[in-house]
């Protein structure tokens, strides 16, 4: 009788089955009839089923059964998993994988903070992926010494006699994605007047890395959106919007950053809250989703948070529907689009840059293969699993070069910067640039900035 209670106590003191939390009948969505496959970059380049969206979904749900260890062979499959999302737009039965990856994810991250295997702990996580990206400020002091470098080329010298190489690997990897930095911008005012009838009034976020890295384009964004007729306010308030945290397993600080934008923004007295890189989008979109996902216990907050999310618009989705007035500037160039992930997959946003693009008088926009295919960026996946990134920012490039293009437009930063490097590594001049930038120069009739490089 001992023995039994003994037993019964030992099974109620087992820790869940990490996805147990995830509401199941997301894994049986998917029916594995295996097209999303061809959609999905990694299956694409190594070829094996467990690195395939169905084969992922069949794997963790054989360890939500208790029918598989989630040993570090499972583990890795999943690691390799980019969260692009593209099997989702393949996908005929609505299977949501995001929805599944993610939480899994965070559990991942729990079981092993659990039993002491934090990887969070490593000096990269702690000091450069949580302690200095997520925070603009941090981000433009750290980048300082690279702007002046490239200022007055010593940059080259550096790279030319192999300095670079003394760096520990992620730092190099660091390096090496830098783009061309432009001039620290001036600070945002509060509000920023439309131009012409307010036909809008909007909150525009400038996020983190972005900001710090391009915030040229998040100017150029305040610009076309008040040339459009929008009132442009920026609160001083708003912080990351947490992806960083949550699609590498840290959920609580990914909550403690929403709710602060949440409190940031009053969408009460906004029309849209705009964004102008998919990553962050993806992720303020789903506040509302990930706060019932991870059961937060205010329900004001859940409440906060979804209201916030529903007025959550790329810039191009949220021109699309205002109706853009005609830019007039003559831009010559012949670009192509290539489709941020998270824009086209998770946002299912297409047409609309490509429309407004078409707005532009003399930009000729030539069609890029398998332009929905990851570039390998997938926020900092370009850092933590460098091999298979550079094999897919290779495929990206030669679909670029093969259209004669002399830019490559995409609406999303870690692109832009995954993009801009492999051309870099490759020794080709070819802009990189945000439909913004376009947008935004055609608006004013100027030309867009020459290369430096």
């Amino acid at each position: 009788m001992q023995d039994s209670k003994n037993q019964q106590s030992a099974i109620e003191d087992r820790p869940s089955p990490v996805g147990s939390d995830i509401k199941y009948d997301l894994f049986l969505d998917c029916v594995h009839c295996g097209l999303c496959t061809s959609a999905c970059p990694t299956y694409l380049e190594t070829g094996n089923e467990n690195d395939s969206p169905r084969g992922r979904i069949y794997l963790m749900r054989a360890v939500t059964d208790g029918r598989l260890e989630l040993d570090d062979k499972v583990k890795r499959h999943l690691d390799l998993c980019l969260d692009c999302r593209s099997c989702e737009t393949a996908c005929p039965s609505g299977v949501q994988y995001g929805r599944l990856i993610e939480p899994f994810r965070v559990g991942i991250q729990e079981r092993d903070a659990a039993a002491g295997r934090d990887v969070t702990k490593s000096w990269f996580h702690r000091w450069i992926l949580y302690g200095l990206f997520p925070y603009p400020k941090r981000m433009r002091v750290a980048l300082w010494p690279a702007r002046l470098m490239q200022r007055v080329r010593l940059n080259r010298l550096i790279e030319a006699i192999g300095l670079t190489k003394l760096l520990p690997k992620k730092l190099r990897r660091m390096y090496e994605q830098l783009p061309r930095l432009a001039p620290a911008g001036k600070p945002f005012p509060e509000v920023l007047p439309a131009i012409g009838a307010r036909r809008a009034r909007v909150g525009l976020f400038t996020g983190c890395v972005a900001d710090a890295m391009f915030g040229q384009t998040n100017w150029a964004t305040a610009r076309v959106l008040q040339a459009n007729g929008c009132e442009v306010v920026v609160p001083p308030q708003q912080v990351c919007c947490g992806a960083i945290h949550y699609h590498s397993g840290a959920a609580e600080p990914a909550m403690e950053r929403a709710i602060a934008n949440a409190a940031a923004f009053n969408v009460d007295d906004l029309d849209a809250v705009i964004i102008n890189v998919a990553g962050c989008g993806s992720m303020l979109k789903d506040y509302g989703h990930i706060a019932n996902e991870l059961q937060t216990q205010d329900e004001l907050a859940r409440q906060q948070l979804g209201k916030f999310a529903a007025k959550v618009r790329d810039v191009s989705e949220f021109l699309a529907e205002l109706g853009p007035r005609q830019p007039t500037g003559e831009i010559r160039l012949k670009a192509t689009y290539h489709d941020a992930c998270h824009l086209v997959h998770a946002q299912k946003v297409r047409q609309q840059p490509r429309d407004l693009l078409s707005l532009v008088p003399g930009l000729e926009l030539v069609p890029l293969h398998e332009s929905e295919i990851c570039c390998g960026a997938a926020g900092s996946y370009n850092l933590t699993e460098p091999e298979m990134s550079d094999a897919l920012a290779e495929r990206k490039l030669a679909h670029i070069l093969a259209t004669g293009a002399d830019a490559v437009i995409t609406g999303n930063a870690g692109c832009s910067l995954q993009i801009q490097a492999a051309i870099r590594k490759a020794g080709h001049r070819i802009q990189v640039v945000h439909p913004m930038d376009l947008l935004d120069a055609s608006y004013r009739g100027e030309q867009l900035p020459a290369r430096t490089d």
